[in-house]
Order: C-alpha cells, then sequence, then structure tokens
C-alpha cells in the first residue's frame, strides 16, 4: 500500500491497522526544540477517543503515547520523531462472521478489489482507529504553530442531523461530549442520539474549524494552493464527503458584491473567502467545514454479497458510533494543523520568516 505519507516538509507517514498489536506514526522534518512529553498527547487523544461517552462506541482504548525517536531532554532533535500507541482493546472476534462478506458503506469491497486481499477486523487500515496518529502528531504542529503565531486552531460540531446551534459559546464546546456551542440544546442532543442509538440507525454531522492567527502569505499558486491542500487533508479523514472554505456552498447563491471581502485601513470587514485569497493566506482567521456520512456499520441488516458474488444479508455487530462527526473535531483539528505548519515550514525556506502583520501596514 503506497500514499501513507502526506506534507512537504512537515511530513507524517502512519502505520498500523485497528487491530494489529499498535499503530504509529513517523513525523519527519519536525524543527528542533519543540518541548514535548508522553503525557503532552492525552487530552486531545481523549478528545478523540471512544468511550467517552455512551453516545459514542464503547471500544475503550489507553491511547498512551510512547516516544521511540526525535525527542531527547524533552525537545525534539529536528530527527525523525516516532510514535507508538499500541492497541489495547480490540475484540477482533466481533468481526469473524465478516471475513467473507462486504459491508456496504465500507471500504470492504474497494479494498478487495485493488490488493486482492484484506484485514476485515474493524476495516484493518481503513478503520477511523488510524486518525489517532493524525491527532498525536497535529499535537507537534499545534505546538509549532502556537510558539511561531500563537495560533489556536480549534473546531466544533456545528450540525447533527436537523439539528444546528441556536447559539454559539465557546466555552460550551468542551463541556459536553458533542463538541457543541449551544449549552441550551445538550438536553436534546442527549434525547436525540439516545432514540437513535436504540433504533439500530446513525445520522451525519458537519464539523467547523477555525484557526487564528494565521500569518499572511502562507500557499503557494498554484499547485500549493492553502484552500486546495486543507481540502484534501479534510477530505482524506474518515467518513468526509465534502469540505468548504470560508462560507462553501453558500456562495452559490451569494452575489459577488456581497461575497467580496472589503479592505479597510484597519482589516478586512468580513472573511466570506474564508482566510484565503488566491491560494495564500490573508492574516484572517482560517476557516474550513467537513460534512460527515452517517456510520454504515449498524445492526439493521442490508443486502450484499460475499466474496463469492453470492446474494447475502449483513448486519453488523460490535461496538460502533452512532454519529462518528461527535469524534471528528479533534481529527479535523489536527489535519488543519498539520497543514498549516508545512505550509509555514514551506514560505520560510522560499521567503523567510512570515510576519503576522498585513503587507499592506
Amino acid at each position: 500500500m503506497s500514499h501513507n505519507t502526506f506534507g512537504h516538509l512537515f511530513r507524517v507517514t502512519t502505520f498500523g491497522e485497528s487491530h494489529g498489536p499498535a499503530i504509529g506514526c513517523v513525523i519527519d522534518g519536525c524543527p528542533p526544540g519543540l518541548a514535548i512529553a508522553p503525557e503532552d498527547f492525552a487530552a486531545d487523544l481523549a478528545r478523540r477517543a471512544t468511550g467517552r461517552s455512551r453516545h459514542t462506541s464503547q471500544r475503550r482504548e489507553a491511547d498512551q503515547v510512547e516516544i521511540l525517536s526525535g525527542v531527547h531532554g524533552g525537545r525534539t532533535t529536528g530527527t525523525p520523531v516516532a510514535l507508538l500507541v499500541r492497541n489495547t482493546d480490540a475484540r477482533s472476534k466481533d468481526y469473524d462472521d465478516l471475513a467473507d462478506v462486504f459491508r456496504p458503506g465500507h471500504a470492504d469491497f474497494t479494498y478487495q478489489a485493488k490488493y486482492g486481499i484484506r484485514d476485515h477486523r474493524g476495516g484493518g487500515r481503513a478503520s477511523a482507529r488510524e486518525t489517532t496518529m493524525r491527532v498525536a502528531a497535529g499535537v507537534l504542529a499545534k505546538r509549532l504553530l502556537a510558539e511561531r503565531f500563537g495560533t489556536v486552531v480549534r473546531g466544533h460540531v456545528a450540525q447533527i442531523g436537523e439539528l444546528r446551534p441556536a447559539r454559539f459559546d465557546a466555552a460550551a464546546v468542551e463541556r459536553n461530549p458533542f463538541f457543541w456551542p449551544d449549552p441550551d440544546m445538550v438536553p436534546a442532543l442527549e434525547a436525540y442520539m439516545d432514540a437513535l442509538r436504540k433504533s439500530g440507525d446513525s445520522i451525519g454531522a458537519r464539523v467547523e474549524v477555525v484557526a487564528h492567527p494565521v500569518p499572511p502569505g502562507l500557499g503557494a499558486p498554484l499547485y500549493g494552493k492553502l484552500d486546495a491542500e486543507l481540502a484534501a487533508a479534510l477530505m482524506s479523514i474518515n467518513a468526509v464527503k465534502g469540505v468548504e472554505i470560508g462560507d462553501g456552498f453558500a456562495v452559490v447563491a451569494q452575489k459577488g458584491s456581497g461575497h467580496r471581502d472589503a479592505i479597510l485601513p484597519g482589516g478586512f470587514a468580513s472573511n466570506h473567502a474564508g482566510g484565503i485569497l488566491g491560494g495564500i493566506s490573508s492574516g484572517q482567521p482560517v476557516t474550513c467545514a467537513i460534512a460527515l456520512k452517517p456510520t454504515s456499520s449498524l445492526r439493521l441488516p442490508v443486502d450484499s454479497i460475499d466474496s463469492d458474488g453470492r446474494p447475502v444479508s449483513v448486519e453488523v455487530k460490535g461496538r460502533h458510533d452512532p454519529c462518528v462527526g461527535i469524534r471528528a473535531v479533534p481529527i479535523a483539528e489536527a489535519m488543519v494543523a498539520l497543514v498549516l505548519a508545512d505550509q509555514y515550514l514551506r514560505h520560510r525556506g522560499q521567503c523567510g520568516e512570515p510576519a503576522m502583520e498585513r503587507p499592506d501596514r
């Protein structure tokens, strides 16, 4: 299998399967001198983890990061940083009945078609378990951006099914299991998810991420555009079926006179473009959104075929998320941070350190 690496200068390679002994990543190009310790990964990995509430999969992994290389005396050395997380709560027997059938909505059929062999246990390499290491790598990227520019990358769930927040309280996002910015709606979400779980079905979600402050100048036309690389990184997350930058698909109904962001002596008057113009950051907040499909692993039966092409009815057992979007917030944050860190190093290599002030000042 190829294409397990992303990034140009800040490069991340992940490895491992959902039910293998461990998952891990190698981060190549991380600048020296960043303070990091195993416990620094705990907060974001806990935000991504299953089993933190009854509304996610009940798989309970320890998710303890082992730093194998690239760190000495609590600081990165500039050499490859290798991280390992051992799988401690895999239940492979839950997938015994799926060894020779294809689950609709999953990568079973396409992996078999491409490689002629697949790991049916939890989806193997196609499992969202792999995103644990993206989040771990994102911890380093976030730290780099925070030290250089004070950048904070923060996401929240902006929609679950037909439910949308009625108001935005940033402080509420980390105080409920849904990463939801409207605390008044949490009881309604609890009831909604309880009913959904009892029915055996699942639901999609929208996640929004904002990075700020971001220096102007990151990104390179024509084939290194910041928004293009953000879109590719976010689309690479499991279950993502749509990506928006700035106003996204809402621009279809906008007129140019309203969409363009006027530039005033004190700064931009609006941010419909999402902080990116011509593929280069403008110095405004970088805003992104992703749409995640409903979970396909359901105990409700569905028609499919087995490896010999014979019709079968598939019911998926095991532990699964009724809404994968709930746990996607730290994953999306990590991918945005990794792209920004990589673009920063590439900008520095060609143009020197970016200034936080806008060029017109």
